[in-house]
């Protein structure tokens, strides 16, 4: 699908829910499967991404009666396998374009003397699987893979070893794939980290009556097992990934004041805000109901004249790692030079973004520099953006992509299009309606 945008002449106004936290969707199906009894779910984002989750653990043996409500989301019941374990399939679950279903996945099978194949899409298929399969094979499962990437066996153990481990990098889904692996183990397993990662499966951890250790100063958190998760009722808040999208848009479309309702605001998931607000938008937030696991709020995005460049931190990385994408953006518009430093992890993404990012910009007309891992913007101070007429972006199938440059096409001095749209599909299905009504196009 290919989608134009042109530069918008009106400010950008009006309230937007958008759609349910991906991350917290995922590990709520996943959670419930794993439980014993029957969860009830509401506010479950409906997309691809997560469809490979709902798919996965049925070909695994869960009852899951999740379907469509009136605001988009996803409501209903997941039974679970619970003390019984989960089921040998009879052919190889198919992942899709999602990491998170296939590396937290990998960890719940590792403490189950199954044989799992696990499949992807092409792009899936291109991301590297070692940084969770070096850990669970500690722990006493077993993998088979395509030179470190998918398809790829999980031989699981029923006497699965307890693990310390001294997490490399900074990784939620490598963190949640060694935890859900220990509570199938004898004893603690706890993951240290090098600065901190997004904490939702520790969070979420609890409602399934599973006690959840940590040490935020030393970013450590451990499990002790073996231990079987009880059912819970879930109710999953808005995502603010997907928030990003129309608050940067607000912030570099004049006049423009945007109102996001209902989304979460997990410490762990608001760094990008925090760059916003340094660059100078005007951004509130306003905490509404603390939730069960997670704070949930209100967000007010205004423009505001002469943005100015920021150095975004390597330690501020795991928390904004979706937002590069659409961050680069606002820098190119900031007056200045904005780093990002140590994002190579945008490497072995769906794509590789940080060429993308790259790229893109350069068909824009921003320099942009990358030395090593850091990536370096040189903003236009707010002139728009100078594409030559007719330029053809390429989403690269990845979602953060394709609405990353919609959002630029906002303002750019002649349209643009952007071949592969319909890689939204996977966080934000409803992202060209939403925008459309606050003024977007």
């Amino acid at each position: 699908m290919r989608f134009t945008v042109a530069q918008v002449r009106t400010p950008l106004a009006g309230e937007l829910r958008v759609p349910p936290d991906k991350s917290m969707s995922h590990r709520a199906v996943l959670f419930s499967a794993m439980a014993e009894g029957t969860s009830g779910l509401k506010g479950v984002l409906d997309s691809a991404d997560v469809r490979s989750t709902i798919g996965a653990v049925r070909a695994l043996g869960a009852s899951v009666t999740l379907a469509p409500v009136a605001d988009g989301s996803l409501a209903g019941t997941v039974t679970g396998w619970g003390a019984s374990g989960p089921g040998s399939p009879d052919s190889p679950v198919e992942c899709g374009n999602s990491g998170t279903t296939t590396r937290l996945l990998a960890g719940v099978l590792a403490g189950w003397p199954i044989r799992v194949e696990l499949r992807g899409d092409e792009s899936l298929s291109r991301r590297p699987m070692g940084r969770i399969t070096g850990p669970l094979e500690q722990m006493g499962a077993r993998f088979e893979t395509a030179d470190g990437c998918l398809p790829m066996s999980v031989l699981g153990t029923s006497e699965g070893l307890a693990l310390e481990y001294e997490s490399p990098i900074a990784s939620a889904q490598v963190k949640s794939a060694v935890l859900l692996a220990g509570l199938r183990a004898q004893g603690r397993t706890s993951v240290t980290e090098p600065a901190p990662s997004r904490d939702h499966t520790e969070r979420m951890l609890p409602l399934f009556g599973v006690s959840v250790g940590r040490a935020e100063e030393s970013c450590r958190a451990w499990v002790d097992g073996p231990v079987i998760p009880t059912a819970a009722q879930v109710d999953v808040p808005a995502d603010p990934s997907s928030a990003a999208f129309p608050a940067v848009a607000a912030s570099i479309v004049p006049g423009s004041k945007v109102t996001l309702s209902h989304v979460g605001l997990n410490p762990t998931r608001t760094g990008f805000m925090l760059v916003l607000e340094r660059m100078g938008v005007d951004l509130s937030i306003a905490v509404d109901d603390h939730g069960a696991t997670e704070p949930v709020g209100t967000i007010v995005v205004s423009y505001r004249d002469r943005l100015v460049a920021t150095t975004v931190t390597e330690q501020e990385i795991p928390a904004l790692i979706d937002e590069i994408p659409v961050l680069a953006v606002i820098a190119a518009q900031a007056d200045g030079v904005t780093r990002f430093e140590g994002v190579g992890e945008l490497r072995v993404k769906e794509s590789d973004r940080l060429q993308a990012i790259v790229d893109a910009l350069s068909t824009l007309g921003v320099v942009t520099n990358v030395d090593g891992d850091t990536l370096e913007v040189t903003g236009l101070a707010g002139q728009p953006f100078s594409p030559a007429e007719g330029a053809l972006f390429d989403s690269l199938g990845d979602h953060r992509l394709a609405m990353a440059w919609a959002v630029a096409g906002l303002a750019c001095a002649t349209p643009i299009a952007i071949d592969g749209f319909e890689a939204v599909e996977v966080s934000y299905p409803r992202f060209i309606d939403d925008m459309a009504s606050i003024g977007a196009w």
